[in-house]
């Protein structure tokens, strides 16, 4: 008998904006749908929304749109687990979740550095989430080396087994990937584009405003399970939309779904799921 394939509920390795808290909400949503349904997700990022629907619906079809190269970092994680693996023997007898300093902080540099020249490749982002102060990221050796490190150093391996079995995956800018799929019958589209006004610093590219506003095209006459946040305004935005000429709000009609997140103390913003979905399909 074929093992059953481990049912991930946040990304196998850390990534920013991971849709973990909506999970429960987006299975409900799914649960209206078609099994043998299309799902098309158009910003991939961790694939956990990709993941989430293959599980719930293993006969569909599962589109994951890696275009940050998620998959590299997957790939590699045998050589990331051996680089947390000597960190955290190094970092050993020092106080949990305070600064690590001299001289574990110059050890740690430098096996990161040995890391890189060896093998030519870090996961900054993984190594980021156990050196670095929560929610803090660097990408580069040059950024780490300037930071302050922490003792956040996770007590055991990555797992990321066959976390995107059965889905097929993509890495195309998400208007390509929506002109390929968007005449399929029976086709639902996962949109999670960066936030507008919110922090992007890992993301591959810029976005600017008129990028934010061109994703709605794609919300126009579909399926969708659409995720922004309430910083960006975009709901209010499209509000304003409806009221003008030859304009239209993609949003009328849809339910909506919230989650509070804390960023720390004294700072936090909410999350928003929207979806529209006629269950008649085309």
């Amino acid at each position: 008998m074929t093992q059953k394939s481990k049912k991930f509920t946040q990304a196998p390795l850390p990534f920013m904006g991971q849709k973990r808290r909506f999970l429960n909400q987006v299975k409900k949503v799914l649960s209206g749908c078609p099994n043998d349904a299309t799902y098309v997700d158009l910003f991939g990022g961790s694939g956990l929304l990709s993941h989430t629907v293959k599980q719930h619906y293993p006969s569909a079809k599962v589109v994951y749109n890696d275009y940050d190269n998620y998959r590299l970092r997957l790939d590699n994680v045998s050589h990331t687990n051996r680089l947390i693996s000597d960190i955290r023997t190094i970092v050993s007898n020092c106080p949990k979740d305070k600064r690590i300093v001299e001289p574990e902080r110059d050890l740690v540099i430098k096996r990161v550095l040995q890391e890189e020249q060896t093998t030519g490749y870090v996961d900054y982002i993984t190594l980021s989430s156990n050196v670095l102060f929560s929610m803090k990221y660097v990408q580069s050796y040059a950024e780490l080396e300037k930071e302050t490190l922490y003792n956040c150093v996770r007590m055991s391996d990555y797992n990321t087994e066959n976390y995107l079995e059965g889905v097929v995956i993509e890495s195309l800018d998400y208007k390509e990937l929506f002109t390929k799929y968007q005449d399929y019958t029976n086709v639902v589209f996962l949109v999670d584009p960066p936030y507008l006004s919110t922090e992007v610093g890992t993301y591959k590219n810029y976005w600017k405003l008129k990028d934010y506003l061109d994703v709605l095209d794609v919300l126009n006459g579909t399926n969708y399970i659409y995720f922004t946040s309430n910083k960006s305004h975009i709901i209010e935005l499209c509000e304003w939309m409806v009221n003008k000429p030859a304009l239209y709000n993609p949003f009328a009609g849809s339910t909506t779904s919230t989650v509070n997140n804390q960023v720390n103390f004294s700072a936090s913003y909410t999350d928003i799921m929207l979806h529209k979905i006629n269950y008649k399909f085309k």
